[in-house]
């Protein structure tokens, strides 16, 4: 819909639905409403975590999207990570209604800065803006907008219905898409599968409270810093030499590189953590063990994320809808399953399997680097 309407207004809307519905979860009589009430509180979280490619695509250059793209997926990342310690200690001291008290005061204080200090970014609707202002202050009414297609002007509901289907053509058409939507939801199903463990693991292994146990999650995060950081400062680099190695001529696939080295990291953590909990060693050793696998992580999410938005710059709110919600079904899903598997298999042999798996993929990224070109080239995707 930002593709249709503009980015400033979708943004505002979804910040507000998301606010207004934090009272109803504080407020929730029963687990069930507790439920419906943060399903209606995601789908206004949706446009901050769809919406920064697009902002991204329209503001920045190529040689600098791989920074901006480092600091806007840091909330997605730091957000899961933070967000148990400060909700352990709330509600381990207030109670866990002061939990979306505080997310409402917070979210509404930030929305409000978004509110004043926001503007429309995406350059179509600008156009178009501009386009109805001139046709209508020098008299013009055959002005056309140049994004409008074969230079005419198409109803609402057509650029509804373009705006609304891109994101599930690129899914269905685009081979590339479809399998870097497949692996970064692997990577996020492996990180809240681990989340599911860490809690049960702290408290009634190692005794820590509600609130401390919270603190577990501080090895994810360094992690995530470490590995954010070292995409921020080489990812657009490597991209600028490849691009000059190139004859000049730069390729989205440049991004992807990187992916092999840190897609190493990720089996390391389950081995390690799950091994160390096992045996009942020192809690400081399981929590270092997580440090790994965000690390691995974040050289895997920010390049795919930073390469659609390259693939796709005029629809890249769209291309990132596909990887959002490829990636929050499977971390949302996979994680039913993280109890049965693991009281079945114990936490040493339980995060075994995940490490074998994600063990076998770590062959995938240099697929992507050496035949991604071709394979986007082979199924190219109409978008309009």
């Amino acid at each position: 819909m930002s593709e249709v309407y503009g980015r400033r207004i979708i943004l505002s809307c979804g910040n507000w639905w998301f606010v207004v519905w934090q009272i109803g979860c504080a407020l929730a009589p029963n687990l069930t409403c507790l439920i419906i009430f943060r399903f209606f509180a995601g789908i206004g979280g949706s446009a901050c975590l769809t919406l920064g490619a697009g902002v991204i695509a329209d503001l920045f250059p190529i040689e600098q999207r791989g920074l901006a793209t480092a600091i806007w997926s840091s909330g997605p990342m730091i957000g899961p990570v933070v967000g148990p310690i400060a909700g352990g200690f709330i509600g381990e001291t207030i109670g866990w209604r002061w939990v979306f008290w505080v997310l409402l005061m917070i979210s509404a204080v930030v929305s409000a800065a978004i509110e004043v200090l926001n503007r429309e970014t995406y350059a179509s609707v600008l156009i178009r803006w501009k386009t109805v202002r001139l046709a209508k202050e020098l008299g013009r009414p055959d002005l056309r907008s140049a994004y409008a297609p074969d230079g005419e002007d198409v109803s609402v509901m057509t650029e509804l219905r373009y705006g609304l289907t891109r994101p599930v053509l690129l899914f269905c058409k685009s081979p590339i898409v479809f399998l870097l939507s497949t692996y970064m939801a692997l990577a996020y199903g492996l990180l809240y599968l681990f989340f599911t463990t860490i809690p049960t693991v702290f408290r009634g292994q190692y005794g820590f409270s509600t609130g401390l146990s919270g603190l577990a999650f501080v090895g994810i995060g360094v992690g995530f810093f470490l590995g954010m950081g070292l995409v921020a400062s080489t990812n657009d680099r490597l991209v600028v030499k490849l691009t000059q190695q190139n004859g000049g001529k730069f390729q989205p696939e440049m991004r992807l590189p990187m992916m092999v080295f840190f897609a190493c990291f990720l089996p390391i953590s389950f081995f390690w953590y799950g091994w160390a909990a096992e045996k009942h060693v020192h809690w400081i050793v399981p929590i270092i063990g997580t440090v790994p696998f965000s690390f691995g992580m974040m050289g895997i999410y920010l390049p795919i994320q930073t390469y659609v938005i390259d693939c796709y710059p005029g629809y890249a709110a769209s291309a990132n809808a596909t990887l959002t919600a490829s990636r929050s079904l499977v971390g949302a899903l996979l994680p039913l399953a993280g109890p049965q598997m693991f009281q079945t298999l114990g936490l040493g042999w339980g995060n075994s399997l995940l490490g074998f798996v994600a063990v076998a993929f770590i062959p995938v990224p240099i697929v992507f680097s050496r035949y991604g070109q071709a394979i986007r080239e082979k199924f190219p995707v109409e978008l309009r």
